[in-house]
C-alpha cells in the first residue's frame, strides 16, 4: 500500500507538472492580443494562431496591399508552398477564412465576415440568401394563359443581414437565437441554469449580456507566439 501511495503521488505531481507546462504556454486572449495574417485552412488554424502565412502565397499581387486576400480569394485556386517546399493549391471555398491587420475574418456562404466579438462565444454579422419560387411568391401572377416563355423552375434571391455566433470549443456556426446559446452555455452549468430560469422574453432580451458572462467565467486562451 505504501508503495501504491507514492505512485500516485508521484502521477499526480507529474500531472500537475504537464498542466503547469500546458499553462506556462498559453496566453489569454485580450484586446491587445495580436492574430498572424496568413489564411486559415480550417479552424484549428484559428485555435492554434498558426495561419498559412502571406509569404507562402503565390501571387503577383502585392504583399502590403490592403486588399491583398480579397484579390487572392476571388480566383478559382490559390496556390501556395506547403512545409515541405513543395507547390501545393487550394480551393477558396473551402479555406475557413483569413486575418488581416490582427482582425479575423470568417467565409459564410461564399463571402468573408469579420468577427467582432471574439471570445468563448464569438458574434459576427454576415449576409444570408434564400432563393424563392417566383409560382410562391404574392408577387407573382398565376395567369391562366400558356406563356411560352415561362421558366418553370424560376426562382428569386433575397438577401439579408443576420447575426451568428461561433462556438470556440467546437468550431460550431450558429444562428444567433436564444435556443443556441442555451446550448453553448451548457459547458457551463452554473450559467446555464441561470439562463434557462429566465423567462422566454428575457432570454431572448438578454442573448448578448449571457455571451459575455460566458466570455468572462470561461476565458479564451492561444499558444505563445
Amino acid at each position: 500500500m505504501k508503495y501504491i501511495a507514492i505512485l500516485i503521488l508521484v502521477l499526480l505531481s507529474t500531472q500537475t507538472n504537464f498542466s503547469q507546462a500546458d499553462s506556462s504556454n498559453m496566453v489569454e486572449y485580450n484586446s491587445d492580443f495580436q492574430f498572424k495574417e496568413g489564411l486559415y485552412l480550417n479552424f484549428e488554424d484559428v485555435k492554434t494562431n498558426s495561419p498559412l502565412p502571406k509569404s507562402r502565397i503565390i501571387s503577383e499581387y502585392d504583399y502590403n496591399d490592403p486588399d491583398f486576400f480579397d484579390k487572392v480569394l476571388v480566383k478559382s485556386s490559390v496556390y501556395y508552398y506547403d512545409n515541405l517546399g513543395n507547390r501545393d493549391k487550394l480551393n477558396p471555398d473551402k479555406i475557413w477564412g483569413y486575418s488581416r491587420n490582427g482582425f479575423i475574418y470568417i467565409q459564410i456562404e461564399d463571402d468573408f465576415f469579420r468577427i467582432t466579438l471574439i471570445g468563448s462565444i464569438c458574434h459576427f454579422i454576415a449576409s444570408h440568401t434564400t432563393y424563392t419560387d417566383y409560382y410562391n411568391s404574392p408577387y407573382y401572377y398565376n395567369s391562366y394563359y400558356y406563356d411560352p416563355y415561362r421558366i418553370p423552375s424560376a426562382s428569386y434571391p433575397s438577401t439579408e443581414m443576420r447575426q451568428y455566433i461561433l462556438d470556440f470549443n467546437t468550431g460550431r456556426v450558429l444562428d444567433y437565437t436564444y435556443e443556441a446559446i442555451e446550448v453553448i452555455l451548457m459547458q457551463d452549468p452554473e450559467l446555464h441554469d441561470e439562463y434557462v430560469a429566465l423567462s422566454k422574453k428575457k432570454r431572448k432580451q438578454l442573448k448578448f449580456v449571457y455571451i459575455r458572462k460566458y466570455n468572462a467565467k470561461n476565458p479564451l486562451y492561444f499558444p505563445k507566439n
